[in-house]
């Protein structure tokens, strides 16, 4: 006999607006990709989305990540070094016949990924430039240019980017990462929610690390 469903879940297919525009990426569960987005070879973790206009290539994003509308997340490399910083030099193909793609070029992008973890909220237009990584928890202001990498749980904002303050004091974070709870199967955050929605962080901490996961 079939087990009933659990109404408590809704169905965990990823929901992709008809207008946004997706090539080589792989989503995991309750992604949710906004109007006009455009990923390329990007990996989303469980429960992530992108708000309208937001753009990535190349980059790697951990579960709950909140990417606000119109947000850059590994901004285009031009070839300065080059006579021309134009595309017409590794994208010629859109103008000429029989020239190809700069596949020397791409494979120097692709050397730069962005990577993002857990529980990352990147702000309103703000641009990762190539080979940036932003830790667990982090926080990006909006219209940051972020240019260097971002310790887990920091505040980062400004152009270019830079700390502003740490979200929690050290302890706490480490009891945070350790507790990984973006890796809890989904009947356990159900019932943590109200926990997160009600208790102060330490006594979050205190019931949750005392729970059997």
């Amino acid at each position: 006999m079939d087990t009933p469903a659990d109404l408590r879940f809704k169905d965990d297919e990823p929901r992709i607006h008809p207008t946004s525009e997706l090539k080589g990426c792989r989503l995991g569960r309750h992604v949710s990709v906004g109007e006009r987005v455009v990923l390329r070879e990007v990996v989303v973790g469980d429960y992530s989305y992108f708000e309208r206009h937001a753009e990535a290539i190349y980059t790697s994003i951990g579960k709950f990540c909140s990417i606000a509308a119109n947000s850059r997340i590994n901004a285009l490399e031009h070839p300065m070094e080059r006579l021309t910083t134009h595309k017409v030099s590794y994208r010629p193909n859109e103008y000429f016949r029989y020239l190809g793609v700069d596949n020397e070029f791409r494979e120097r992008r692709r050397a730069k990924p962005v990577t993002i973890g857990h529980d990352v909220w990147i702000g309103h237009g703000a641009v990762i430039m190539p080979g940036v990584a932003i830790g667990n928890g982090a926080v990006i202001g909006a219209n940051a240019v972020v240019t260097r990498d971002v310790a887990p749980f920091e505040i980062f904002a400004g152009v270019p980017a830079k700390r502003l303050k740490m979200r929690f004091p050290e302890e706490i974070i480490a009891r945070i990462e350790a507790l990984a709870w973006w890796d809890w199967p989904r009947e356990r955050l159900f019932e943590a929610i109200p926990d997160m929605q009600g208790l102060p962080i330490e006594a979050f901490l205190e019931r949750w690390e005392n729970t059997a996961s």
